[in-house]
């Protein structure tokens, strides 16, 4: 019986390639990341890099020669009494904001978070101010709480003789702003704290039932801690949101009544620039709110995260 045997040449042997798909490189990453990046490198980044240049110079819009005057913005700043106040002002603004909608907002997502077309309504009556326009919101107020408003037209029906200036009494109307803002930022916190209350195991809630713990106690054992991602959320946008007011002070009060009892430093920051023609100096103002926005914030992601609870 013969056998065939088949030689093969040196060098002629075949290999089998490997079929796995070709890993991504840096162009495809960079392919994807580019125009995100470039979006917020335009938008963000040098906004607040042309802000930071202009804050070291007299910059203004109708000055021809502007000249480097290094930190004396900043200097005028710590002497500035309407910088100052806007200050005190925005940190009334931004602790009223902050406090309400969360405190509110917890109430009304535990009362909403059940099943039906009532509470579904329910849910979009309280969301809609959020999607209004911040202007639009503003004007309608103006209007309900002005001195002969639908307000007080009804406090003087009840027999109440002179109501109050809600928008005019310099005394009210920083509040009577906050709670307009609150208002509106309510629908905002009730749906983020619905999606948390979605997450909350309904074990741990019959489990503690089961213990006899009362429903006071088991929110604030069981479901409290757990939505602690939430209140982190919450606070974080509304401190931010805060800060930025400008377009309520604006529209109701428009830094008034009196002498900057309404002035936040959003607002302060566009008057300088825009209307006083202080360009640099308005620059300088926006740089310390940012700085201040961004430590705040930090420290407050750094403090609410600690209490974050992980199932």
């Amino acid at each position: 019986m013969a056998v065939s045997t088949t030689h093969r040449r040196p060098g002629t042997l075949t290999r089998r390639r490997s079929r796995r798909p070709a890993r991504p490189g840096l162009w495809h990453f960079l392919t994807f990341a580019a125009p995100g990046t470039l979006v917020y490198t335009c938008l963000v980044l040098l906004p607040i890099a042309m802000s930071v240049g202009y804050s070291l110079t007299n910059q203004a819009l109708l000055r021809p020669n502007t000249q480097f005057v290094g930190l004396r913005n900043y200097a005028l700043l710590l002497r500035d009494e309407t910088f100052l106040n806007s200050l005190r002002v925005t940190t009334i603004l931004t602790l009223i904001v902050v406090i309400v909608p969360n405190v509110l907002g917890v109430a009304v997502a535990v009362v909403l978070d059940r099943r039906g077309w009532l509470y579904n309504a329910l849910r979009s009556v309280f969301f809609t101010p959020m999607v209004i326009s911040s202007v639009v919101i503003s004007v309608i107020w103006t209007r309900v709480l002005a001195d002969d408003g639908p307000v007080n037209q009804g406090l003087r029906a009840l027999g109440v003789a002179e109501p109050p200036g809600w928008l005019s009494d310099p005394d009210i109307a920083l509040y009577s702003l906050s709670s307009i803002v609150c208002w509106q930022m309510l629908g905002f916190c009730v749906v983020v704290y619905l999606a948390g209350l979605q997450g909350v195991p309904q074990e741990l809630a019959e489990a503690a039932a089961i213990d006899g713990a009362g429903p006071l106690r088991r929110f604030w054992k069981v479901t409290w801690p757990l939505l602690a991602p939430a209140l982190t959320i919450n606070t974080v946008v509304l401190l931010i949101s805060a800060f930025k007011i400008f377009d309520h002070v604006k529209v109701i009060t428009n830094g008034g009544p009196g002498t900057g009892t309404t002035a936040s430093v959003a607002f302060v920051v566009l008057q300088e620039g825009f209307v006083e023609n202080r360009t640099g100096y308005a620059s300088a103002e926006a740089v310390v709110m940012l700085v201040v926005i961004a430590a705040l914030s930090v420290v407050t992601l750094r403090i609410l995260q600690r209490r974050e609870v992980q199932l």
